[in-house]
């Protein structure tokens, strides 16, 4: 069994699994990255990515183009991203409280959309998944072609956004805008930017992302949508982005932790490794526990992060 875990096959197979299992929990990261930076937190991505991938799946299934499904779970991921941002900053609600009802919200109305458009039957219904794109030359090298150059493009996207997000942060006129609104939003107000617009901007955003996250999933990886896809990704994505200090690069790491632990059960299960499923399914779940109380500990995020900006305060 040990001698498995040494073939070249073993090896490219696992590091290939693990860009693509790491890529919906980087996407989602990101996204919740920016709500956060400038407050908002957003708890209920895991129940958007939910509703992307069914959203995603139902638009693929129907017209056969998975970038357009990919597109329109984005976009489902948006309106509730406006719902979140609506809730938390224009009525102030509690934002623990609201993330967790749109969770709620979305568990419930994907199981009902799902059950409503494809029944009940034991035979779900199947899609052809993104096509991987091999870079020319740089895909043939041993090991690394396979793992890094011969992925779809959503995977290449993904992590192209990181990069992308470290200038944006630290370059750009707008990251530093929600910085400031994150940090320190009186002082941002004084200077004239809009706290509500930027907040409610980016929720929309981070919600577009978890959409995108969660409409990866049936699209790219397994071809068909369950009720349970997406389990536990989204509470992935938020550890990641502390673990990751809320920093783009830190994101990325943390992701592909994540992504090596999904990408290890299901290689496991894969090879019948001499144990329950039950316990192989647990794998990603410990490495998220064992992250949260070794490694979270003491950072405590922007300053106003989940606390709401009233103009009228003193």
């Amino acid at each position: 069994m040990l001698q498995q875990f040494f073939t070249i096959s073993f090896i490219t197979g696992f590091l290939a699994s693990t860009l693509r299992m790491a890529s919906p929990i980087l996407i989602t990261a990101l996204g919740e990255m920016v709500n956060e930076r400038a407050g908002i937190m957003n708890l209920g991505i895991e129940g958007i990515m939910i509703l992307g991938a069914f959203t995603g799946f139902v638009v693929a299934f129907e017209t056969g183009n998975p970038f357009l499904g990919f597109i329109c779970g984005g976009i489902a991921g948006a309106i509730l991203g406006l719902l979140m941002g609506v809730v938390s900053v224009r009525y102030q609600a509690n934002q623990i409280v609201a993330g967790l009802g749109i969770w709620i919200l979305c568990q419930g109305l994907g199981s009902l959309l799902n059950r409503h458009v494809f029944g009940l039957s034991a035979t779900r219904p199947e899609i052809h998944t993104i096509t991987p794109v091999a870079i020319p030359f740089l895909s043939r090298i041993p090991i690394i072609g396979d793992t890094l150059f011969n992925q779809n493009i959503i995977v290449y996207l993904a992590f192209l956004l990181v990069p992308f997000f470290a200038f944006f942060f630290t370059r750009s006129i707008w990251g530093l805008n929600i910085d400031a609104v994150g940090e320190q939003p009186r002082a941002a107000d004084a200077a004239g930017l809009n706290i509500s617009k930027i907040r409610i901007s980016t929720s929309v955003f981070g919600g577009m992302m978890a959409g995108l996250g969660g409409a990866y999933m049936p699209l790219a990886l397994y071809g068909i949508y369950t009720d349970d896809l997406s389990t536990g990704l989204g509470w992935m994505a938020i550890a990641v982005v502390v673990f990751g200090k809320w920093k783009p690069w830190g994101l990325l790491g943390g992701a592909l932790i994540f992504g090596a632990a999904n990408a290890l059960q299901f290689r496991l299960q894969a090879m019948n490794f001499p144990l329950p499923y039950q316990f192989l399914l647990m794998i990603p779940f410990i490495v998220t526990l064992i992250i949260v109380i070794f490694f979270v500990r003491g950072d405590s995020g922007p300053s106003y992060l989940t606390i709401p900006y009233s103009r009228s305060e003193n």
